[in-house]
């Protein structure tokens, strides 16, 4: 069976564009990080080697992991589809053969294990009883654990389709007549600031029967606490059952309640409740059994067995696991198409970072409050809202979709490459915070009092997944579109959070790993490399990266200059951000014709000084040169906007210098 690729008629249907793939696909490309660098090279690394083996070393021994963990790297795993959750509140990753199978609840650090307790069951019953029970996973897992459920879903019955932020998966069981096509959908919209940062994802289950006579069908969602790491054996979790309601839909449900790190964070799950659509749960039961309790209820039973009162389970000891259950049960006749929807929420509103010294507010709290309490609340109103968040993703991607001149690889791949901007780490936290005892900030970072940022928040991402430093400037420089174009709001106050730091300085001495200097941490009139490690504390200590002091990099003001312009000019010429930015403007500025040396006009290079820090750049070069100019003559253009005369006139005489200067140094008259 091939993935259809029929057009699709409503928002709702399995889209014709998008990355398709069955589920019995296998990669022929094996991927695996670089770790076999030539021989030269070793020679010439051993002295950085050595450097940062005992700083990995002494930050493993100290429980903290490294900002680049070349010793133990990720290891690459093709399994990864549509991310669930909305920007800066955590996010839950899904594969696309439906692994619930990596998280980031603990903000910007990552945990990739496969959940086996986290699935989905269908159960198929006619007049005579059960006729079909299956996980909705093609796996096959070995040992004891839910030994008792059916796995091993017919792979080739089964086919995937990601276009950010949603995803089909459409299940075929042709021996009963019976399609499911699963659709999650996550709450991820430009320009919209409040339910775009909700923590949650909504599942949208169609069930289609072509058979010749009624069925029913039941649609099992299971979930256990933690993030398959050894902190879910810590103990002190307990589930919940709920019922709420959002206008007038009313939802029910159980809760996880747990902590991670001493961050209380309650899961949720829950099922729109509807008419035609029987709505059961299961409070408690253990993950790493056999799994058989919970299956033969649903086996004999077609749902589970509580449906209507409330309960709480004890609190788990150490070293236990607890799970929990919601199941929605319909009737399906002949011919006929239902649906049912069920949701899965995390509410983690207070946060620290890895040294603990400031707490902050999730942005979502502003509506859903920073008590802890509000898992029953968001499932209610993300079941309520989610045909509105749909309507809303089709409108801003179907003139790209409908647009018959860009190929159908580019629009797959604009989308589903922005899954980043929720996914990578990301943060989205309010401007207020709580200082932990001995631990007054002194970064302006920390306290922003720019109206701007006190509206919208601080949102920080990572450069990396494997590069754990938040809004790494060098590339937030060309990432930054996406933020700019789709939400504009948020790039202005990373503008704003960058700009409030180039004046800042940090004499904290540090080792940097290449070399072995000692410099400090960041420098006046410097713009940031990044924001910091989520590991430590972002905002209060910037300049994470260690292997080179970037200090005196050449690109990091000059990006920001022309950042500074083109947000003017996307802003709807907002004079007030020009103004705001003009006196951090000269000071890059000013710092930049320091580094021209020899007075050409153009700023000179001096070794692994910019972005690509594996290239030794000496002298007058075309990336840098070319920055610079481009910030010459975005500094030109700022200054004539301000009325700024005299600066205008200086920089447009460097300018002119440099051009020619680029000219003659850089172009020999052909392209090697």
């Amino acid at each position: 069976m091939e993935p259809s690729l029929k057009k699709s008629t409503s928002v709702n249907d399995v889209p014709f564009h998008g990355w398709k793939v069955r589920l019995d696909h296998t990669f022929k490309e094996k991927w695996k990080p670089f770790d076999r660098p030539r021989f030269h090279e070793i020679i010439t690394l051993i002295g950085m080697f050595l450097r940062y083996f005992w700083y990995w070393l002494k930050l493993k021994l100290a429980g903290k992991s490294v900002f680049i963990d070349q010793l133990c790297p990720l290891q690459c795993q093709q399994i990864y589809g549509v991310p669930m959750g909305g920007l800066g509140g955590g996010t839950i990753g899904r594969g696309w053969k439906g692994e619930f199978c990596r998280y980031q609840l603990i903000p910007g650090m990552y945990e990739h294990h496969t959940v086996l307790a986290n699935q989905f069951i269908v159960t198929i019953r006619n007049k005579e009883g059960t006729v079909y029970q299956q996980v909705l996973s093609p796996h096959k897992p070995k040992g004891s654990s839910l030994s008792a459920w059916k796995w091993g879903f017919n792979d080739a019955n089964a086919h995937y389709t990601a276009l950010y932020p949603r995803s089909w998966t459409v299940y075929d069981i042709p021996e009963h007549g019976v399609k499911l096509i699963c659709r999650q959908v996550s709450p991820v919209i430009p320009n919209d600031y409040q339910d775009s940062t909700l923590p949650c994802a909504v599942f949208v289950w169609q069930v289609e029967n072509s058979s010749s006579e009624d069925l029913d069908i039941s649609i099992t969602f299971t979930f256990k606490n933690g993030m398959g790491c050894s902190m879910d054996r810590l103990g002190g979790c307990c589930t919940e059952s709920f019922n709420a309601s959002f206008g007038e839909h009313s939802v029910s449900g159980v809760k996880i309640h747990q902590s991670f790190k001493d961050m209380p964070c309650t899961y949720g799950l829950g099922v729109l409740k509807k008419e035609g659509v029987t709505a059961s749960y299961k409070l408690e039961w253990n993950p790493v059994g056999t799994g058989g309790s919970l299956w033969h209820e649903l086996l004999h039973q077609g749902q589970l067995s509580t449906s209507s009162e409330s309960g709480k389970s004890e609190t788990t000891r150490r070293g236990k696991e607890i799970a929990c259950a919601v199941c929605a049960k319909l009737t399906v006749c002949s011919g006929e198409t239902r649906t049912t929807e069920m949701c899965l929420v995390w509410d983690m509103p207070r946060i620290c970072f890895g040294a603990a010294e400031q707490e902050y507010y999730r942005r979502y709290t502003r509506w859903f409050g920073r008590e802890g309490k509000a898992a029953a609340q968001l499932c209610a109103y993300a079941l309520s809202k989610y045909n509105d968040w749909e309507e809303r993703i089709n409108k801003w991607q179907s003139p790209i979709l409908d647009n018959t001149d860009l190929p159908a690889w580019y629009k797959s791949a604009l989308f589903n490459e922005l899954y980043y901007v929720s996914d990578g780490g990301t943060v989205w936290v309010d401007a207020d915070f709580k200082s932990r005892p001995g631990h007054t900030p002194v970064s302006p970072a920390v306290v922003n009092p720019t109206q701007q940022v006190q509206e919208y928040g601080k949102f920080a991402y990572l450069e990396g997944q494997e590069y754990r430093m938040y809004n790494t400037y060098d590339v937030h420089y060309y990432a930054s579109f996406a933020l700019a174009m789709l939400w504009p709001q948020l790039e202005i106050c990373i503008l704003y959070d960058i700009a409030a730091v180039v004046p800042y300085e940090d004499a904290e001495p540090i080792k940097h790993l290449f070399d072995g200097n000692v410099d400090m941490r960041k420098d006046a009139g410097c713009v940031p490399h990044d924001m910091g490690d989520p590991d430590d504390e972002p905002w209060e200590r910037v300049n994470a990266y260690l292997v080179h002091d970037t200090v005196n990099w050449k690109d990091l003001n000059l990006k920001f200059v022309l950042q500074v312009y083109r947000d003017y000019l996307l802003h709807d010429n907002d004079l007030q951000l020009l103004s705001a930015m003009w006196p951090i403007v000269q000071a890059a500025m000013e710092r930049g014709l320091k580094q021209d040396t020899d007075g050409d006009g153009i700023i000179n290079n001096c070794g692994a000084d910019q972005t690509y820090d594996t290239w030794k750049m000496i002298g007058a070069s075309a990336y840098c040169g070319g920055l610079w100019l481009a910030a010459l003559k975005a500094t030109c253009e700022i200054a004539t906007v301000l009325g700024e005369v005299e600066q205008h006139d200086k920089y447009l005489s460097v300018l002119q210098l440099g051009k020619k200067s680029y000219q003659e140094k850089l172009w020999t008259g052909y392209i090697n």
